[in-house]
């Protein structure tokens, strides 16, 4: 049965929330000015605002704003848990799994190293430490493995906040970082379970421990299969008429709470349970992004900083006022940050990382937070620890962290990593900017022959390997129509499926477009007496939600395969579609080694005789070489920042179209790829004459690249 809350507690609440975000933001912007990670502001908040500051110059509003309520504390730390588990599905938004298998070594050793050397660094300290620390109901050894367990684990929900903040969530060292801060929080909790036992009942329940583990490998066995599949089958329903952020979040919300609601029954922390969601949501092809950044702006702005004041308001810095207590907690401190920093060096060397990444690592690690804090709580209810020792571990999370993220910040300053790792990160980057070839799946529709085996082509040579692909066959299609599509798809993880009437693939094509996919690819085949291209193509290109790249095989070939393109000519306007397929050139350019030519046509009309007079007296107009040149460079900028060079040609003439074919021919080009507006002229699809030109008279391969009107704002965003 729910029991009403007093007024007065409920106005004690929203003020509690109001001061603690109130200053908690404030001194996390302040940290920021200054270059630092905004959670040391907001985990200093929570220092400012308890008994060590705000305690002591004002006792009556202390107490006032931090009574000694259980229901009134309960209602706070739930915001706080709350917080903390949203940031964790934000983390697991931002996990690479494919990448963590790549480092999977590297992972594991620096994994357990960073627990075993903290570990007995804190069973040393736990055996060394005073009588004074010492709770009344516990003996000196599950003493020491408590202290052993504070000083061993770190914090995931820390790690993230400042990898994040630092925009290092992304490097080799911080999806490492990420993937032991998952490990540490396991086997802390596991710690837990097994040294509370031991100091509740004298003994260690092995039946409880076993259970626990063996639970743990079933609940994440069923997240990653089962689970899996039931949040693909939500977020598809949710999408099926069109993005709906709302309904997807409401997905996000519920998995969080069903994984977390798992993870605590099985004795391990909730938090857990978040961060698995968000990787389970992060896989599933259905998500849409905008989710992760509204579950972010909530938490980054309300939600994280209560949990990390929240963590700040269990310091009593007073109780450290004696001499001996204050050398002992440095003691602690230093065991804390020398053992955990030295733990993961030696991993990470081990497992051949640099002596930079090492030092990262190190440094990443040090960040304690919730759990610490929740094992000294527990060891505080069970007699373990004293209010001394509590006060003192408790310390050791605010500490860390700002080492932490000092430490860290001074060494990755001026380090992009290896070769190969910035690599991967510039082409991450460079897909991030794009407006089509993204990691997004690509649909192709197929009729089978060689005009859908040259889609595949480009779509194979132009996407990133790890954007997937659904072929939609169309009607009767057997298996060995598609296996050339298999074999020019290959290791492109790849799904099949079929429409039976040819006349319903375009509203099928539309309605699956909905659900996740970055762009249609399509093989055509120009034919006036069916339209410009085919009645499919023409309704597809009607209908379609997202880019359309159509791709017209080039003539006159003797094989099935085309060859692979050697030179290819980019027709540049400046326009978004235009950019579209300066993306696939360049991409194709990447993976092949294709020589791109830019060619910017500047059009002239034929001058009149009544013109000719003020073309050669002093009222010729002005050249507008000079802004079709500037245009040139920036292109060839832009492709010179993927590695790209190119060769630039700026050609006059009355028609664009007739410039690109002679251009195409003189140089010997096999592939041209050009961007297209959609427009809707006599109810049928409409190109431009340009472009409908290039393709019936060009004789190579033609790619253009089609961006919806009607998305084309959004797309522009993205």
């Amino acid at each position: 049965m729910l029991i009403p809350i007093e007024e007065h507690a409920l106005l004690v609440f929203w003020t509690q929330l109001l001061v603690l975000v109130g200053v908690a933001r404030t001194l996390g912007w302040a940290m920021r000015q200054v270059g630092l990670p905004s959670v040391i502001g907001e985990l200093g908040a929570g220092v400012l605002l308890g008994p060590s500051v705000f305690g002591r110059v004002w006792a009556g509003g202390f107490h006032w704003f931090l009574p000694d309520d259980e229901a009134q504390s309960a209602a706070l730390l739930a915001v706080a848990w709350v917080g903390v588990a949203l940031l964790l599905v934000v983390t697991g938004f931002e996990t690479d799994l494919g990448l963590i298998r790549s480092l999977g070594r590297a992972a594991a050793l620096v994994t357990t190293f960073s627990l075993i050397v903290p570990l007995g660094g804190g069973l040393v300290v736990g055996l060394l430490l005073p009588d004074s620390f010492l709770g009344d109901d516990t003996s000196r050894t599950v003493f020491a493995l408590f202290v052993a367990a504070a000083l061993a684990v770190s914090s995931l929900a820390v790690i993230a906040k400042i990898l994040s903040e630092l925009g290092l969530m992304r490097r080799d060292f911080g999806q490492i970082t990420v993937a032991a801060g998952m490990a540490n929080d396991v086997v802390g909790w596991l710690m837990l379970a097994v040294f509370a036992g031991l100091a509740s009942s004298g003994k260690v329940s092995i039946s409880g421990v076993a259970t626990t583990l063996i639970g743990m490998a079933i609940f994440m066995a069923v997240a990653f299969t089962l689970g899996q599949r039931v949040v693909d089958t939500a977020l598809k329903r949710v999408r099926r008429d069109g993005p709906n952020v709302g309904g997807a979040l409401t997905v996000a919300i519920m998995t969080m709470l069903a994984f977390g609601v798992a993870t605590q029954a099985l004795g391990i922390e909730a938090v857990l349970g978040a961060f698995v969601a968000g990787v389970v949501l992060h896989q599933s092809r259905f998500q849409q992004h905008e989710v992760v950044d509204r579950i972010e702006q909530i938490t980054q702005a309300f939600l994280a900083p209560v949990f990390f004041a929240t963590a700040g308001l269990r310091v009593d810095l007073g109780l450290l006022a004696s001499a001996d207590t204050l050398f002992w907690a440095a003691v602690v401190l230093a065991v804390a940050l020398v053992a955990k920093f030295v733990g993961a060096f030696i991993g990470a060397k081990a497992a051949g990382q640099s002596t930079r990444a090492a030092t990262a690592l190190g440094a990443g690690l040090n960040a304690r937070g919730a759990l610490e804090i929740v094992i000294a709580t527990v060891g505080l209810s069970l007699g373990v620890l004293n209010d001394t020792a509590y006060t003192v571990i408790v310390l050791v999370p605010l500490v860390t962290t700002v080492v932490a993220s000092v430490s860290l910040r001074y060494v990755v300053r001026d380090w992009l990593g290896s070769p190969e790792e910035q690599e991967r990160l510039e082409r991450e980057e460079a897909l991030s900017r794009n407006y089509i070839v993204r990691n997004s799946r690509v649909l192709l529709p197929s009729l089978g022959g060689p005009a859908s085996i040259s889609a595949a082509q480009v779509l194979h040579y132009a996407w990133p390997s790890e954007a997937p692909a659904t072929v939609f066959s169309i009607g009767t299609v057997d298996d060995a129509t598609l296996e050339p599509l298999r074999n020019v798809l290959y290791e492109r993880d790849v799904e099949f499926r079929s429409v039976k009437d040819p006349g319903e693939v375009a509203g099928a094509i539309a309605d699956e477009a909905q659900l996740g996919f970055g762009a249609v690819c399509v093989g055509v085949a120009v034919d006036h007496a069916e339209g410009l291209l085919s009645p499919m193509v023409d309704e597809l290109l009607k209908v379609s939600p997202i880019p359309v790249v159509i791709v017209r095989r080039a003539r006159n070939l003797d094989r099935p395969l085309p060859g692979a393109f050697s030179r290819a000519l980019v027709p540049v306007t400046g326009t978004r579609s235009s950019l579209a397929a300066q993306e696939i050139a360049f991409s194709i350019s990447e993976d092949l080694g294709t020589e791109i030519t830019l060619l910017h046509v500047v059009n002239r009309p034929a001058p009149t005789v009544a013109a000719l007079p003020k073309i050669f007296g002093r009222f010729q107009p002005e050249d507008p070489t000079g802004v079709a040149g500037q245009l040139m460079v920036e292109t060839s900028e832009r492709a010179s920042s993927v590695g790209i060079e190119t060769r630039t040609r700026i050609s006059h003439g009355i028609s664009a179209a007739d410039e690109i074919v002679n251009a195409a021919s003189s140089e010997d080009i096999d592939l041209v790829v050009l961007g297209a507006a959609l427009r809707q002229v006599d109810g049928r699809p409409f190109l431009g004459h340009s472009v409908e030109t290039v393709l019936e008279r060009c004789d190579a391969t033609v790619v253009v690249a089609i961006m919806p009107p009607a998305k084309s704002a959004e797309w522009s965003a993205a």
